[in-house]
């Protein structure tokens, strides 16, 4: 991950605005300097932002959110083109990277390619990244059309062979690793950064060495290992977090971060599972803001459900003004105050590593 921040950091230094706009871009980073050193609940525009442009997908996964209640329960649609352009004008220039993704296949978004042109029309140094299953029938034809305007690409893949296959339902393993090894060779020397991600899960954990190869193999660049995040997960309960402390799993993670020490070209980050649990190790209430395809802005990507909470609509009113709202500002009291709210019990960041 260290290789990839200091490419991507260095892309964007060299492509930072121009004229007034540097001036403002400047003058929004020393104002959210000042507002952190000073404790004040309101934030900066910020430097990051996730735009759900679909919640459409085409598989059903173990380890996703849609596939439980909340999932269930969630309108579904895509993001109006109109809307999403009018979220870049006001992003611009302090943003710095824009994620066209969400609980959805981003792929299935029909006005991806409009949507990664205006973000670079606006400044090439916007770094643009989508994540997706890449088993769309036109899944390689698709990112070859927008590799040019796409920074990364987050390939979720969650197991090899039958175990993949057990996880991600209506994924068929050998096709999708036929359309990884044509995404690869697509985007070869494009610039576009691929990366896998495992969540990692009692049916896979036994796979994450041979996962490290696989990505070595096919000439990823980076690897993510993600742990289950239990906050929208309503058929699992509390004691699942408990599996990342068995001696079985603690092995097979040291041999994964073994193995990994063998392929120094390939970035593998490993989550931290013995940090103490609290509501201040999660970054959402601050950065990384996530907008739902209709405009809503709940806490973060992983409960991005607006019926259970979100802080207003930007269809409404100016995304400033929804991250600046007073229910925005009282969330970051709590997390300021070290509450856990109701909204967010479940979370890794808050359960996984305590003893609770």
């Amino acid at each position: 991950m260290k290789r990839r921040k200091i490419k991507k950091g260095i892309y964007r230094l060299i492509h930072l605005p121009g004229g007034i706009n540097f001036l403002k871009y400047s003058g929004n980073k020393v104002t959210h300097y000042f507002r952190k050193l000073s404790g004040s609940l309101d934030v900066a525009h910020p430097s990051t932002i996730m735009l759900e442009v679909t919640n459409h997908c085409n598989l059903h996964c173990i380890t996703c959110p849609r596939e439980y209640d909340y999932g269930k329960e969630m309108d579904k649609g895509d993001m109006n083109i109109a809307l999403l352009k009018r979220l870049v004008d006001e992003a611009y220039p302090y943003i710095d990277s824009i994620g066209l993704t969400g609980m959805g296949e981003p792929l299935l978004y029909p006005h991806l390619p409009n949507a990664l042109e205006y973000v670079k029309s606006k400044n090439r140094g916007i770094l643009t990244n989508i994540s997706t299953n890449a088993t769309l029938p036109r899944a390689p034809e698709i990112i070859d059309a927008i590799k040019t305007n796409l920074d990364t690409i987050q390939i979720s893949i969650d197991g090899i062979g039958d175990v993949y296959n057990n996880i991600r339902k209506n994924a068929d393993y050998d096709d999708f690793i036929d359309k990884v090894t044509q995404i690869q060779s697509l985007t070869k020397d494009s610039g576009t950064d691929l990366t896998f991600n495992m969540v990692v899960v009692k049916e896979n954990y036994h796979q994450m060495s041979e996962l490290i190869e696989l990505a070595a193999e096919k000439g990823f660049a980076n690897l993510t290992f993600t742990i289950f995040n239990l906050a929208s997960v309503t058929d699992v309960g509390l004691e699942y977090y408990e599996f990342y402390k068995f001696p079985e799993f603690r092995e097979a993670y040291r041999q994964a971060q073994e193995k990994a020490k063998q392929h120094p070209e390939l970035d593998v980050f490993f989550q931290d599972i013995d940090r103490p649990g609290s509501f201040q190790n999660c970054p959402f209430p601050w950065t990384h803001f996530y907008v739902t395809w209709n405009g809503e802005v709940p806490p973060c990507c992983a409960k991005p459900f607006p019926k259970e909470l979100s802080f207003g609509s930007v269809v409404e009113q100016p995304l400033m003004n929804v991250l600046n709202s007073d229910g925005f500002k009282d969330f970051r009291r709590m997390w300021k105050d070290g509450e856990t709210p109701a909204f967010c019990r479940k979370c890794h960041f808050i359960m996984a590593g305590t003893d609770d």
